[in-house]
């Protein structure tokens, strides 16, 4: 990720709000929903080029995440669905610890891997996914080797 681009807050005041505690305090633990953790989400916009800051829930699972692109069950995917699919490479901020992943699209038996254990991090999803006739996307981030 360039350290060239400049930083882009979000026009959702949830999301610029939890950025802005993640930042003031150092750590995702500032930002969690209903007692439910999440992890921060660096990239880079495809439109803009600029610095984006997504907080997503915290589904983890031997070190590798699942970005849920759920956007509360809306017909359409979120916007930073669409930074990932042109530039997969995000930092995640877990805690106070930030490193480097790649981001892909999962689906099939590796999608059905992973949907419980984001309904587990996150009950809402089960919910959301009623809500909307596409599938909810997913992304594993996995580790930059």
């Amino acid at each position: 990720m360039s350290s060239q681009s400049e930083y882009a807050p979000s026009t959702s005041d949830w999301v610029r709000e939890a950025v802005e505690k993640i930042d003031a305090t150092g750590s995702t633990e500032a930002a969690g929903f209903n007692g439910m953790g999440v992890v921060l989400m660096t990239m880079i916009g495809n439109k803009s080029g600029k610095i984006r800051k997504v907080p997503v829930m915290r589904v983890e699972h031997d070190g590798v995440y699942v970005a849920v692109a759920s956007l509360g069950g809306a017909p359409k995917n979120p916007v930073w669905y669409y930074n990932l699919k042109a530039d997969p490479n995000v930092t995640v901020q877990d805690g106070t610890e930030t490193k480097e992943y790649v981001a892909r699209e999962i689906d099939g038996a590796e999608y059905d891997e992973w949907w419980p254990r984001s309904v587990a991090a996150y009950p809402d999803y089960a919910e959301y996914q009623k809500k909307t006739t596409r599938k909810i996307p997913q992304f594993l981030l996995e580790p930059k080797s």
